[in-house]
């Protein structure tokens, strides 16, 4: 190999060996805090440093030390995570036709595989041959563009004959072909063997992380490896993720130090003008013997050195342990969640989990979710449910919208009926009473008129006949036998062709085998009659595609007989019939409408009637064009089809509902009535997502659907893209014109946007326009979007916005949008973990993003938010007492603490207290959270940690210094005596006494800002106190050497007097009065939500009058036009129009 390749090793971690230290380090002193502790640390080995170096270097150790070790950590379990992927293994021809088993990581370019049945392929191939004759494989591609249908690929023929390991015995080629790149839909190469050279297309490229389904083995050679794969080129290197307070608190300690920088150059200005003026005439300083620290001849100099110490002696205003305890908090969250019962899935037996817990707050800010379609909101099951055949619908199941709106439309009635009649002329039980009975996976019809051949005694038993045939012919699947049960199942490219031949095989048409040339039906038309079989011979297949949206298969029957039969979209299908085949059009069309509005996916059934003269003419040109070599191979073969695909006969329609997965439709509901928006990014075609959309409730009836798609333009013209960039921008801005000259109040406007569309308005000149557009639109679908495109829009919405958002997906086609967003939630799904590798939190089901979010979200933002500001307040109460006692003593650098006592504060004294605060706190219940989603709005509004809230600590903090200091320095100046022998008080005692107001002071503050008690929030906060209790009899109580002026200071000079106790109680409670006050206002006067709904729940409102609880929940929702409920709101006013109609003699209140 003439260049060096990558290997086939891959990684998503952030750090490795090499790189963990200098990586590790930067992160950790990217916060601005432990910068500046760094700096203290360094000048705390100079003279000049008025604490030990061990004191400010051993708490900033730990702190780092702690923060990395948890980072590591994290990064082993994704490094785990991709060992796993690595060590997979597969087959690689060594030598002399012989193959043999090997690590993934070891492949390289050029290498011969074997894959198998069911394997994922380990790197991008070139397909050379498979277990057909044909050389054709079937591929799942889930894992890179979301879709689970089937994909078929190709061999050369010239490759066919290697279709055993024998057969590479004396193999050789050579592969010329494009450089890496992240295009999933396109390769150009060439393959050089047996001195000849044959074109390479994507029909014969096999990309790592798809799967080969319904084939024994495919033999491939390596062509990508490693980070060169199309997958991996989709990818993005890990971020690193910070959340939006974690960035804010840097910007409050930007503050604090200012704050900080200010006192100590005032410190430093009064040290030097005591120094000059004052310091000669203190003899007792010995002024005529000193060094530069204390010269009265180089004041300036002398101030300078202050200014170190000050910097270093009021640090105290700068909490050290703040981001140590956020560490610890934000740990015991992420437990939470992890053991959180109500997000394991007991099916998968697989928990929710937080595989970082840097982001817990950010949960609870979300604005915006971009989501996957397929393996996330679905799980890729249809089910037949209705269908139309000659006019007629068939089919008595209700869609979940269906049911809701009948029951919220009886329950307001005042009709005296307890049924809404949707459709005359289908004979219907009440629909809200219906249950779905039957088990068949991919079938949920109920309909007596079609089931047990009771079909053959309908008016149009000829067309319904050929409906079933259709639905049993015009397909590409395989079938296979499940020996246990004697029931066939379908490996089909679509799920709706799954649910297709499900259905087929229950009205009696049984789908058995295909061959190369023939597809094998068993009918029996009622149950009395036997099985026949019958067999139709494949004369050709005119594949779907996203341009064409149709399918046709051309068979002879038994009979000679020669049929087109053609599935596809209603509007392609309806614009190809013939005048006599337009019958039953005008029904047809209701009926798709009804199915539509219902969310289910339709397709319209026709066929044609070929005579044998008219076959053979077209043949001869569809095997011309397919044997053709040229770019317009592909334009040929269309407009042969075209000449095919026309004089239709309609047959009828099929709808089939796509089975989400369970709580779907809730879970968006909920989150809908929480405030947040939701994307939906797919690789799935634009029929497709939108049917996904009515099936969730993201687009509903009466939605304004704004379509923006490139048109069509010859590529050979100049200007061609800015022709189509013209053309988009023209429809950007008569939708944005639109939109804000609708006055329905009602009114929802959904954007549905494809692939080649987003490629011109993600450029700079569209993007903000676009930007514009989808914000002011109640649903956003993308569809047809490569990986890549998913990561962009979500950077576009980040950052156009500034808003926090999130991306949820399960496959490795999502692993670019989950590292571009603010927070990245990985689907464990079945089919691959390459987007839980890359997320910060993984669940096994879509629906458990509510709990997630709703609750988990709303907690841990207003647990990390007030307990920052509460540190805030602490540490600035406590760190400007230690300012005013210096100005108070010459600005002399003299602590009015023991070192114990505030080595102590921060570490023992106050930090188990702010720590169940952080980890314990509830303002609500987690069911209240649920019942008032609007409650999450407070941290998409971020109303605990603006700053607003922010000043108000800071300015708590500052009223309570004050107090602090000035009250205890009044109450025990030296001129008044304070024990019955007359004893006045000496420094240790004033700092002893202020230091236990400030105990008492900061730990009643926290207990006032709690809401919810538990026997651990107790135990911290009384217990803290309890312990400075202990410490001092402890600490006074050792040998005066350690203990100093401390020595039995509580038990001899402050525990016997009175005024140390009543002083304690006094101050404690004037520092906590204003605070006390202004929330007594506030709940009384402008309380928040959650003050109404504690008050609520603590008179036991919510038992007693149960109307008025069910009216504040339903002012808990933020008002959306998205989600179930905005839905069934919209059918019940589409029904009290139709009612209101048919019924004019009644009044009804409508807003139609």
């Amino acid at each position: 190999m003439p260049l060096k390749y990558h290997s086939n090793y891959i990684s998503t971690t952030k750090y490795n060996v090499i790189t963990f230290l200098p990586k590790a380090i930067f992160e950790q002193f990217r916060r601005v805090a432990n910068l500046y502790f760094l700096l203290a640390a360094i000048l705390s080995l100079t003279p000049v440093a008025p604490l030990s170096a061990v004191s400010m270097i051993a708490p900033l150790a730990f702190v780092v030390g702690l923060s990395m070790a948890k980072e590591a950590l994290e990064d082993w379990r994704r490094f785990i995570q991709d060992m796993k992927v690595n060590s997979r293994k597969v087959a690689v021809h060594k030598s002399e036709g012989l193959f043999g088993y090997t690590h993934w990581q070891k492949l390289r370019v050029g290498d011969l595989v074997k894959v198998e049945k069911d394997q994922f392929f380990p790197a991008d191939l070139l397909l050379l041959s498979s277990s057909y004759e044909d050389g054709i494989c079937y591929v799942e591609t889930m894992n890179l563009d979301g879709e689970t249908n089937l994909k078929v690929k190709r061999s050369l023929e010239v490759t066919l004959p290697l279709d055993e390991d024998e057969a590479f015995k004396d193999f050789r080629g050579i592969i010329r072909c494009e450089d890496p790149n992240s295009s999933l839909y396109s390769f150009v190469g060439n393959f050089e063997y047996q001195q000849q050279v044959y074109a390479l297309d994507p029909n014969q490229i096999l990309l790592r992380d798809s799967k080969l389904r319904n084939t024994q083995y495919i033999y491939g050679v390596v062509i990508f490896t490693g980070h060169d794969t199309k997958v991996m080129q989709n990818s993005t290197d890990s971020p690193s993720k910070r959340s939006r307070i974690e960035k804010k608190m840097d910007k409050i300690i930007y503050v604090l130090f200012s704050v900080l920088v200010l006192i100590s150059l005032i410190s430093s200005i009064g040290f030097a003008v005591n120094t000059k003026y004052y310091m000669p005439n203190w003899w007792f300083l010995e002024p005529k013997n000193t060094n530069d620290l204390y010269n009265p001849d180089k004041p300036a100099l002398s101030g300078l050195f202050h200014l170190i110490t000050a910097l270093i002696l009021y640090g105290y205003l700068i909490p050290i342990s703040l981001y140590v305890s956020t560490e610890v908090v934000k740990v015991l969250q992420a437990m939470f969640i992890n053991q959180d019962l109500h997000m394991y899935d007991e099916e998968t037996g697989i928990p929710a989990q937080a595989r970082t817990s840097n982001l817990n707050e950010e949960l609870g800010q979300v604005h915006t979710i971009l989501s996957d379609k397929t393996g996330t909101l679905t799980c890729n099951q249809m089910d037949f449910l209705k269908c139309s055949i000659a006019g007629v619908s068939y089919g008595v199941g209700s869609t979940e919208v269906e049911i809701a709106a009948a029951k919220h439309m009886s329950s307001e009635s005042d009709f005296g009926t307890s049924e809404i009649e949707i459709e005359p002329s289908t004979p219907m039980t009440p629909v809200f009473e219906r249950v779905r009975k039957s088990t068949i996976k991919g079938f949920n019809f109920e309909d007596d008129r079609l089931m047990n051949g009771s079909w053959t005694h309908e008016p149009n038993s000829g067309k319904i006949l050929m409906f079933f045939r259709i639905l049993a012919l015009c397909h590409t699947a395989i079938p296979e036998l499940n020996e246990e049960t004697g029931v066939f199942t379908y490996e089909a490219e679509s799920p709706d062709e799954g649910a297709f031949l499900v259905a087929a095989r229950e009205f009696g048409f049984e789908f058995c085998k295909r061959t190369q040339s023939s597809v094998f039906v068993r009918e029996r038309y009622s149950p009395a009659d036997d099985l026949v079989e019958r067999e139709f011979k494949v004369l050709n297949l005119l594949e779907f595609n996203s341009k064409r949206k149709r399918m046709s298969v051309i068979v002879r029957d038994e009979s000679g007989q020669i049929l087109l039969l053609c599935k596809g979209a209603d509007s392609i299908i309806f614009e190809r019939l013939s005048k006599t085949g337009r019958t039953f059009e005008g029904d047809t069309t209701r009926h798709l409408s009804e199915y539509g509005e219902a969310g289910l996916r339709t397709l319209a059934l026709s066929y044609r009637v070929l005579e044998e003269s008219e076959y053979l003419a077209w043949n001869a040109e569809f095997v011309k064009a397919k044997t053709s070599i040229g770019a317009d191979r592909d334009v040929q073969l269309e407009r042969v089809a075209e000449l095919m695909e026309k004089e239709l006969i309609l047959v009828g329609a099929t709808a089939v509902e796509d089975k989400l997965q369970r709580g779907v439709p809730q879970c968006i509901d909920k989150l809908a009535q929480a405030g947040l928006k939701l994307w939906v990014l797919t690789g799935d075609k634009m029929e497709t997502a939108i049917n996904i959309g009515y099936a969730c409730s993201l687009l509903r009836q009466g939605m304004k659907q704004i379509c923006l798609s490139a048109a069509p333009s010859d590529p050979t013209q100049p200007n061609a893209k800015q022709a189509v960039k013209e053309n988009l921008s023209l429809q950007i801005s008569n939708a944005i014109q639109m939109v804000k000259l609708e006055r329905d109040p009602h009114a929802a406007f959904a954007l549905i946007i494809d692939g080649k569309a987003l490629t011109h308005t993600l450029q700079d000149d569209l993007k903000a326009r676009f930007l514009e557009l989808a914000v002011n639109c109640a649903s956003v679908i993308c569809c047809r979007v490569s990986p890549k495109q998913k990561a962009l829009v979500t950077r576009l919405v980040k950052e156009g916005t500034g808003k926090t958002t999130l991306a949820v997906g399960d496959g490795a086609n999502d692993v670019g949008m989950i590292q571009e967003a603010d927070i990245g939630v990985g689907i464990s799904g079945v089919e691959g973990m390459q987007a839980v590798m890359a997320s910060d939190f993984a669940i096994s089901q879509f629906r458990f993003l509510e709990r997630l979010l709703v609750v988990h979200g709303h907690w841990c933002y207003k647990r990390v938010a007030q307990m920052i500001c509460y540190f805030f307040y602490k540490n600035i109460a406590f760190g400007l007492t230690i300012f005013y006692f210096e100005a108070f003593t010459g600005f002399s650098g003299q602590s009015v603490y023991d070192d114990w006592y505030m080595l102590l504060f921060n570490v023992v004294l106050t930090s188990l207290p702010v720590i169940s605060l952080g980890a314990f706190e509830q303002d609500v219940s987690s069911e209240v959270c649920l019942q008032f989603p609007a409650l999450y709005q407070q941290g998409t509004k971020n109303l605990f940690f603006d700053w607003y809230r922010i000043l108000g600590w800071m300015g708590n903090g500052l009223y309570s210094s004050l107090v602090l200091y000035f009250l205890s320095v009044s109450i025990f100046s030296s001129e008044s005596a304070f024990r019955s022998d007359g004893q006045t008080a000496d420094m240790a005692a004033v700092g002893t006494a202020m230091f236990t107001c400030i105990i008492w002071a900061v730990n009643i503050q926290i207990a006032l800002t709690m809401s919810h008690f538990t026997w651990i929030q107790h135990l911290f906060v009384w217990g803290s106190i309890a312990s400075w209790y202990l410490f001092l009899l402890a600490y006074g109580a050792g040998s005066p050497l350690i203990s100093g002026n401390a020595f039995q200071i509580l038990v001899e000079a402050l525990g016997p007097t009175a005024v140390y106790w009543l002083s304690t109680l006094f101050i404690a409670v004037v520092c906590n009065l204003p605070y006390l006050a202004h929330i007594s206002y506030q709940r009384a006067c402008n309380p928040l939500d959650h003050h109404v709904i504690q008050e609520i729940k603590y008179y036991k409102k919510d038992l007693e009058d149960h109307d008025m609880w069910k009216r504040e929940r339903s002012k808990a929702r933020q008002e959306t036009k998205i989600g179930f409920t905005a839905r069934v709101e919209a059918k019940i006013r589409h029904l009290k129009c139709r009612l209101h109609k048919k019924i004019p003699s009644l009044t009804i209140q409508t807003v139609c």
